[in-house]
């Protein structure tokens, strides 16, 4: 399957997005308008589990957008009940890119205490040998996902209850997990010990709601109550909100790589704002990297912000030097090899009066293989540009995700193979500069930058120190960062 858009084989992808309601009417519309929110962090399919006094569990999967396929009033009927939960899923494990209908989500099981089902955001670094351990034991899978070890571990529990069994399975488990499930009364979330991804508790009428991110809660006109905490599981029914934390208590390594890229700006993170997080982060961009030029220019969407906070904090006039094609779904004719390479000019188009005879910063969020960053400065150069600047609102992205997020092999990493210097060189351009790590850690709102012995965030993807060893990968053959690197 071709990618969706030009920009798939040159962005890291979006992990996964949960979602869930109890106690309203119709609660699969609900669900749906959620994952409709949460579409960014996953494109590929997506999936919705109800429950019905009358016809027990419901649930309906489909490939594809939400709006595609969860609109129509024929398939909302399909899903009564006062309770669901839903996921949109990026293959992150299992079949990447390539999603078959057995691996997306949410999975359901029978218990000898009843039905549940799981959302799963994240990655578990230790599924191959759950996998390995649980079909020695008997168990049969039933898709490629990581995500089903954990119904396996629930099966295998001897807990009385779900969330006791659940409890149970997710001590056996490693790396990130953010989870919305559902019993036939109970709506559970539970965030791993390190609160890798995010997970967020909300109000809707006499209900609650659970999701990755606060602007599902904005679309359904539900109040943001709080974050769900690392290392805690919530237990929602119509009495309330029972909380406890089942782990052994960690510091917290949250993604920082949401703040830069994976979450919606419109999101509140950690108290603060997304958007205004990425402002910040292009004002210290500028402090760091400053230049000569007379256009600040995001690529984008995902540079947008950060290219606004560096023409604040420069001086340097904003413009919408490069358009975005607001329709571009996937290719609408033929990929032949000629098409293919039109592919960035499907989705962008450069501001060819305003660029001429300019010297242009271009602001994006990270550069990964650098396929995309050199199509776009080729634009830049083609309308007539005197000078490109790359100023990226992230550090180098020198090595790969374990935690949710498909990255490509390191060796596919520009940053893992070249210097910045040689960086510069092989994109074409003028300068090429990033933000640093300590720059990024007081866009954030760390003042003191990042504390080497202690950090704040999870930031493996640029640093190389991986807070969970991802097990899997280096019985595979993976070379983790030495301490001498």
């Amino acid at each position: 399957m071709p990618p969706a858009h030009p920009f798939d084989d040159d962005k890291l992808r979006e992990e996964c997005g949960v979602f869930g309601v109890v106690g309203v009417t119709d609660a699969s519309n609900f669900v749906a308008l959620g994952l409709h929110a949460l579409q960014h962090r996953g494109q590929e399919a997506g999936g919705i589990v109800t429950h019905d006094t009358e016809t027990g569990f419901n649930q309906q999967r489909r490939m594809g957008l939400v709006r595609d396929n969860f609109t129509s009033a024929s398939m909302m009927e399909r899903l009564p009940g006062m309770i669901g939960i839903g996921h949109v899923r990026y293959s992150t494990a299992g079949s990447k890119g390539q999603t078959a209908m057995r691996d997306v989500q949410p999975f359901f099981g029978e218990f000898s205490m009843g039905g549940a089902a799981i959302a799963h955001n994240g990655n578990i670094t230790n599924a191959l040998s759950l996998r390995r351990e649980l079909i020695e034991r008997g168990s049969i899978f039933q898709s490629s996902s990581d995500s089903e070890c954990i119904i396996h571990l629930m099966a295998r529990s001897m807990g009385r209850t779900i969330p006791d069994r659940m409890e149970e399975a997710l001590r056996k488990v490693e790396g990130a997990f953010s989870i919305v499930a559902m019993t036939r009364t109970k709506l559970i979330g539970c965030r791993d010990p390190l609160g890798v991804r995010p997970l967020v508790l909300g109000k809707i009428g006499d209900g609650w709601a659970l999701a990755s991110e606060t602007c599902a809660f904005d679309i359904i006109g539900a109040e943001f109550v709080r974050e769900i905490a690392p290392g805690e599981m919530v237990v929602v029914t119509d009495k309330g909100v029972a909380s406890h934390f089942p782990f052994r208590p960690n510091r917290s390594r949250f993604c920082i790589f949401e703040h830069v890229y994976f979450s919606r700006p419109d999101s509140i993170l950690g108290g603060r704002s997304v958007y205004e997080t990425r402002e910040n982060i292009g004002r210290e961009l500028a402090k760091e990297n400053p230049v000569d030029a007379d256009l600040v220019c995001p690529v984008p969407d995902s540079g947008t912000p950060a290219a606004i906070g560096y023409s604040l904090q420069s001086g340097i006039p904003y413009a919408m030097g490069i358009i975005r094609n607001q329709y571009m779904g996937r290719t609408f004719i033929e990929p032949t090899e000629s098409i293919r390479n039109m592919g960035v000019r499907l989705k962008l188009n450069v501001n060819r009066a305003l660029i001429k005879g300019k010297r242009v910063i271009l602001v994006d969020d990270s550069v990964v293989r650098g396929t995309t960053s050199r199509k776009i400065k080729d634009m830049i150069l083609d309308a007539g540009a005197a000078e490109v600047h790359f100023r990226i609102a992230s550090p180098p992205t020198a090595w790969p995700c374990f935690y949710g997020v498909d990255t490509p092999k390191r060796e596919k990493l520009l940053a893992a193979t070249m210097t910045e210097e040689e960086m510069r060189a092989h994109l074409g351009v003028d300068s090429l500069k990033f933000i640093t790590l300590d720059g990024l850690y007081r866009a954030v709102g760390e003042a003191k930058g990042r504390d080497a012995k202690a950090p704040a965030y999870c930031d493996a993807c640029f640093s190389g120190e991986y807070p969970v060893a991802p097990s899997d990968m280096i019985e595979q053959g993976f070379e983790a960062k030495t301490a001498a690197e």
